[in-house]
Parts: structure tokens; C-alpha cells; sequence
């Protein structure tokens, strides 16, 4: 095993106090948020049984790490029922719809504009324009 691998390899979890894994190498029957979440489950209050650890030079700590819960406890995702089918898209209109002028921008306006980006900048659109 290569150095790199060595400080993320840990299955005892004596050092990180879980058991650690190098990056891509856990063992079968476990499984990150978004892997349970592609196959259609939820971790489900189920306490987190391991990680994966890899080297990362964005990080402070210096390490990336991501938490693996077991596949056979996991369960199913809440379907999405016609109230919370309503609630989405209303959300999803007002963060399309322009403070400003009022209408509906056809993408999320950026939350540092604030508004939509013809309001944003009114003298700039004319010159797209001609």
C-alpha cells in the first residue's frame, strides 16, 4: 500500500475513532449518502458505520472525508406526495420570479444580483439588443 494510502487506512478506527478507509477501497455493504441515495435509499437514523478518507490540498485538515452507512439497514426514500409536489414548484417560481420587474426570468435569478440580470444591469441590454 502506498504511503498516500496509509494514513486513510485504518479498520480498527484506533486512530479516527472509525473505522477508515482509503478512497474507493471500503468494503462490500457499504455505501455513501449519494450511492444509497442512486439506488433509491436513505440512510434511515442509522448511526454512520464507517468512512473514506483521501488527501485533499483545498482541505484545512488536509483530508476529504465521507461517511458510509450500511446498504441492508438503509431504507426506502419517502416518495414525493402531491402537497410537496406543490410546495417544490412554488419555491422553484419564486426563485424565478424578478423582484423588480415582476416576471418570470425562465432561470433562478443569482442570489447576488438579487434580481433578474436585465433589471441587474438596464443599460447593458440595450447594446445586446441592437
Amino acid at each position: 500500500m502506498s504511503p498516500a494510502f496509509g494514513k486513510c487506512y485504518d479498520p480498527t478506527g484506533a486512530t479516527w475513532g472509525l473505522p477508515t478507509y482509503p478512497w474507493q477501497l471500503a468494503p462490500d455493504g457499504l455505501a455513501t449518502r449519494r450511492q444509497l441515495r442512486a439506488r433509491g435509499l436513505r440512510p434511515g437514523g442509522q448511526p454512520i458505520t464507517a468512512q473514506i478518507m483521501r488527501r485533499s490540498r483545498r482541505r484545512k485538515s488536509g483530508a476529504q472525508v465521507a461517511y458510509l452507512y450500511r446498504i441492508n439497514q438503509a431504507k426506502q426514500v419517502r416518495p414525493m406526495t402531491a402537497a410537496r409536489w406543490v410546495a417544490l414548484d412554488k419555491a422553484m417560481t419564486a426563485r424565478r420570479t424578478c423582484p423588480q420587474c415582476l416576471t418570470d426570468a425562465g432561470y433562478c435569478i443569482p442570489t447576488s444580483l438579487g434580481v433578474c440580470v436585465p433589471c441587474a444591469y438596464p443599460d447593458n441590454s440595450m447594446e445586446v439588443a441592437a
